[in-house]
């Protein structure tokens, strides 16, 4: 019975100075938050906690310091276990208000109005839950409009990307069918131009006088048409190539 009581005594005794040197971690790390050496802060609480995850505070704490460093997944999964382990509302107020922070700062839209109701369950009247609560379902908002937008610009995109590719392929047997009715345009042209020239061929065979029988007269105008066709010719070739030359809060424990 003694031996008992001395144990119990020693249990109770050990226990008040981890007490103690819990307390103490809290301290310091109280110190070190509000000095904003977070990085510190986050060591001292975790000495606090330490393998059991003792108290509130010290898990508490410890997720805002790791906030505080924008170790939002972190700090994230800290307010989440608070909330996980306990039964009090004001902790689950506190540790939700604080889970939807983290989340809203992650882009988890959805989740964070998630964890923001379940906040105000809690506690009701935190008019700064509800805030956040609105902010985030704006923020929510805003994201499915531009997720809608950019789903109606896409299809618009994929709409004007076909209809122009249709439009191409259109102009593009258009200027087939004009190419091929050039072509056969310039063909019939170039066989009336046959035609003609052996037709003009075959009455200049039958209009040729007898060089023999050519008149002084006949011969003279002879030679100027030849010297105004050799002109003509010569005017055609220079306006040829005349032509031719183009050019974007936290609540502490």
């Amino acid at each position: 019975m003694k031996q008992f009581i001395i144990l119990v005594l020693l249990m109770l005794q050990a226990s008040f100075l981890f007490a103690q040197q819990e307390k103490k971690y809290i301290k310091k790390g109280n110190e070190l938050y509000q000095q904003q050496n977070y990085k510190d802060a986050e060591k001292s609480y975790r000495l606090s906690v330490g393998k059991k995850d003792k108290t509130v505070e010290g898990n508490f704490n410890l997720g805002d310091a790791l906030y505080k460093q924008k170790k939002y997944a972190e700090a994230g999964a800290q307010f989440n276990k608070i909330a996980s382990g306990s039964n009090n509302k004001q902790v689950l107020a506190k540790a939700y208000h604080n889970l939807g922070n983290s989340l809203l700062e992650s882009k988890k839209l959805e989740e964070s109005v998630a964890a923001y109701k379940k906040s105000l369950l809690n506690n009701p009247q935190d008019d700064e839950t509800r805030y956040n609560l609105a902010y985030a379902q704006e923020k929510l908002k805003q994201k499915q409009n531009q997720d809608k937008n950019n789903k109606n610009n896409k299809n618009n995109k994929d709409k004007n990307k076909d209809n122009k590719d249709k439009d191409k392929n259109k102009d593009k047997n258009k200027d087939d069918k004009n190419k091929n009715d050039k072509d056969k345009k310039d063909q019939d042209k170039q066989n009336q131009d046959k035609d003609k020239d052996k037709q003009n061929q075959d009455n200049k065979d039958q209009q040729q006088p007898n060089p023999n029988n050519v008149s002084k007269d006949d011969a003279e105008r002879m030679l100027e048409a030849l010297n105004n066709d050799e002109k003509q010719t010569q005017d055609k070739l220079k306006n040829k190539k005349l032509k031719g030359a183009k050019m974007r809060i936290t609540k502490d424990w």
